[in-house]
């Protein structure tokens, strides 16, 4: 399936707002014994956002008019980055959309996107969380601060993500359910440790232990609910050294016999792109080497907006990246059989960043592709 992730978002405060359309490309047919669970079945169409929509189309004109008019009926996937969504009977809590899913016949797919991890995203701080390993005395959270992160850990266990995992039992036989896992933060810890906000030890361990609870509470109560766990992008793990640890990372986790596979280019401009032959740099290497050192560049699938491949990052675009990566993980997970859903909400005009190291709310980024199954690449 193609992710089709419009992020229709503002950041304020450094928190994001209530709602982001997240246009899924998920990529695979089986996995772990099941369907791709984004096939055959109808997305979810969040009021909520067709509310926020409404309100710029009242002042929109022209094209852009027609295109946010266009974007009514299509689905977008849900952040739940605070506790205060998880309990609550209207479309901007789990418990409210679930509901009103399980009210369709059928009931329509829903999307979340699990972001509540104390400390999270740790290196760049533009989306800082409501839970903190140690809170300054105005709600912050103090990065700087070493330790074992006890109370925040059991914060996020016990008021996030156990009632997250209670709420989604109760729905998890009527209505279709996915989850994307904690964006950003897994490779946060594999390639910015050098970063003390994210390489202090209380950081570290509220990541890696968060996320196996998390991952473990929802494949103990439901199984048959998929889970994506965040990636990041070509443009920030294409590089092959970035690729290894953060799959060392994951094989360190032990949790990738519960998972389906991964979500890349949440929230980020990254092209789908045209998947290039496999010819690695050598035999068993994670490093595909087509496009490398000049060669092929009339390829189309050697197209590179960021100029990636004159730094020897082969993940010029995600369908090359996670080519790669599957490579990769299976070096230090054999046998691993990944899937994978691409965000492409952002991705709509190749070239639109004056520096790829931008990433917040690009003026002229467009609207990708709409929600598919129909994928170049069979994972």
């Amino acid at each position: 399936l193609t992710i089709h992730h419009a992020r229709y978002q503002r950041r304020v405060r450094g928190t994001k707002m209530k709602q982001v359309l997240l246009f899924l490309a998920v990529l695979g047919v089986i996995a772990l014994a099941q369907r791709n669970p984004f096939s055959g079945v109808p997305y979810y169409v969040n009021p909520s956002y067709v509310l926020e929509l409404n309100s710029s189309i009242a002042t929109a004109t022209g094209q852009v008019k027609s295109t946010l008019e266009s974007m009514r009926t299509v689905p977008s996937a849900y952040w739940i980055d605070v506790k205060s969504k998880i309990h609550g009977s209207t479309t901007d809590t789990v418990e409210g959309i679930l509901a009103d899913s399980a009210k369709k016949s059928p009931p329509h797919l829903v999307v979340f996107i699990v972001y509540d991890l104390p400390n999270r995203d740790c290196h760049a701080k533009a989306s800082n969380g409501e839970i903190c390993c140690y809170p300054n005395s105005d709600g912050t959270c103090n990065y700087d601060m070493s330790g074992d992160c006890a109370a925040g850990i059991n914060q996020y266990k016990t008021q996030y993500i156990d009632p997250f995992v209670a709420v989604v039992r109760q729905y998890a036989d009527r209505v279709p359910i996915a989850l994307v896992i904690e964006p950003d933060s897994l490779p946060n810890l594999a390639t910015n440790l050098g970063d003390p906000h994210c390489g202090n030890s209380a950081t570290q361990a509220a990541y890696t232990q968060g996320i196996p609870y998390a991952i473990n509470s929802f494949y103990n109560a439901v199984p048959n609910v998929p889970m994506y766990v965040d990636a990041a992008h070509g443009g920030w793990l294409g590089w092959d050294d970035n690729l290894q640890k953060f799959a060392q990372l994951i094989a360190s986790l032990n949790i990738a016999s519960k998972i389906r596979g991964f979500s890349t280019n949440v929230a980020n401009y990254q092209p789908i792109g045209i998947q290039c032959p496999w010819q690695p740099q050598s035999q068993g290497s994670s490093r595909n080497d087509y496009c490398l050192n000049n060669q092929h560049q009339s390829d189309p699938c050697c197209a590179d907006p960021c100029k990636l491949e004159g730094q020897w990052n082969p993940g010029n675009n995600e369908l090359n990246y996670i080519q790669g990566l599957t490579v990769g993980l299976r070096q230090h997970i054999p046998n691993f059989q990944p899937h994978y859903i691409i965000d492409s909400g952002r991705n709509g005009v190749a070239n639109m960043r004056q520096d790829c190291a931008n990433w917040c709310n690009i003026r002229g980024a467009g609207v990708g592709l709409k929600p598919t199954t129909n994928t170049a690449n069979t994972t």
